[in-house]
């Protein structure tokens, strides 16, 4: 049985993480639109999805290891939680047909 009593949130290191998290979110989605425009401008758009690809996936990962090494756990579930959170929005803009701006 786990007693509940011992168990104690950090709350700040929880807070910076969606903090932390909020900014990587908007940066990796950005990158993500910015890297979809400039491939589909392209005759063969392979290699610019995956290099964007490529350094998103590493700036998330690194952000994550710098966030859960520096301030904890706790923090690290405050970053994968905004990440999630922002990825289910980002999603249903997408498929609500929401504008993301002009593509022309």
């Amino acid at each position: 049985m786990i007693d509940m009593a011992m168990f104690n949130i950090e709350w700040s290191a929880v807070l910076a993480g969606l903090g932390i998290g909020a900014v990587t979110s908007l940066l990796f989605f950005a990158g993500l639109g910015i890297g979809m425009r400039l491939a589909l401008r392209q005759e063969r758009p392979v290699l610019i999805l995956m290099l964007s690809s490529a350094v998103r996936i590493a700036a998330l990962l690194g952000i994550g290891w710098a966030v859960v090494t520096s301030l904890g756990a706790f923090a690290l579930a405050g970053f994968a939680l905004m990440f999630l959170v922002s990825r289910t929005i980002a999603v249903a803009l997408a498929r609500a047909g929401v504008p993301a701006g002009e593509t022309t």
